[in-house]
């Protein structure tokens, strides 16, 4: 079995997304929205800030997405709204974090406050 991990999004002292995918392992981050038919979000999580470790592409992803590249302290530090199949979408600045939002989910050009891990499901 394949067990995923989600976590929440608050900003501002407000939960802005209440579940994205938790993308910490290779595997998990190398699959992404890859193939998944519903639109849903993902964060990305790098070991450290790079322009090249956080770069992206859309292949198989089958929706549009909001993609906000955020530094160690969760700072947005570059954002882009992405069509499915497309290729080679990388921020302008080093980021340690990629979110991948819905673009019915939009956050606005400050700080993420906190990324608080769920509950792991199964």
């Amino acid at each position: 079995f394949l067990m995923s991990k989600y976590c929440s999004i608050h900003q501002g002292g407000k939960l802005k997304v209440d579940k994205v995918k938790y993308c910490d392992s290779n595997f998990s981050k190398a699959l992404g929205l890859m193939f998944r038919l519903k639109p849903v979000g993902a964060l990305l999580v790098n070991s450290k800030e790079s322009i090249l470790g956080t770069s992206i592409h859309m292949l198989f992803v089958f929706f549009p997405l909001n993609i906000y590249w955020l530094d160690s302290n969760f700072n947005i530090v570059d954002y882009k709204k992405v069509k499915p199949f497309t290729l080679n979408h990388k921020p302008k600045k080093k980021a340690k974090y990629v979110l991948e939002l819905p673009v019915n989910k939009k956050l606005n050009k400050n700080k993420i406050t906190y990324i608080q891990l769920l509950e792991l499901q199964y």
